[in-house]
């Protein structure tokens, strides 16, 4: 069993962290908080999602990026790793010789859930990417197979689950013509498979 060997960490040591090993690790409360390898269902769900959104950004001719596992600034000593985010040039500019963790809040957050990550998506980050202003967050579950899209209104998020063949309305993507069950056919490896 691997230990994590600080007990409380800043922000900012945070930001430079080596362990020496390649853990990913969350801060929450001044405290590193280890992250489990995602299942290959996950990386091809997020992989599906990352391609769809850089050609939706490179159709509209967004100024916008799409980042897999950057980090997010949510509280004094507190950041999350996110699976998906959608951030403006801008936004990316000011990080290019530092740390992949944006203190301002991103256009969009997309979160993958596995098993041991379900209280962690539905519950902490939506509270801590609302209180940071994230204005379009979605929860993608595989487990129940649906997408829950949720908009910031008035500092709350106002949630819409899509399941099955419905299309999933972004607001910042308007758009986008998906259904929420090919992005969960995405993460299927027995597609295609000859047996």
């Amino acid at each position: 069993m691997v230990t994590t060997p600080v007990t409380s960490i800043t922000f900012e040591e945070y930001l430079t962290y080596d362990d020496g090993s390649d853990f990913h690790y969350e801060l929450v409360d001044g405290k590193l908080e280890l992250m489990n390898p995602p299942t290959i269902e996950h990386f091809l769900i997020a992989k599906f999602l990352e391609q769809l959104i850089d050609a939706e950004i490179k159709r509209c001719s967004s100024p916008w990026l799409c980042f897999r596992e950057s980090g997010v600034r949510t509280g004094r000593n507190k950041s999350r790793l996110t699976d998906l985010c959608v951030v403006t040039l801008e936004q990316a500019r000011e990080l290019l010789n530092a740390s992949a963790v944006f203190e301002s809040p991103p256009l969009l957050i997309i979160e993958v859930v596995s098993p041991e990550s379900v209280k962690r998506d539905y519950r902490h980050k939506r509270s801590e990417y609302a209180a940071l202003e994230v204005p379009e967050y979605w929860i993608v579950d595989p487990l129940s197979a649906k997408i829950s899209v949720l908009l910031l209104e008035d500092g709350f998020y106002e949630e819409t689950v899509f399941t099955a063949n419905q299309q999933i309305g972004s607001r910042t993507f308007p758009e986008l013509a998906i259904a929420a069950d090919q992005v969960f056919t995405a993460g299927n490896l027995s597609q295609g498979r000859r047996d």
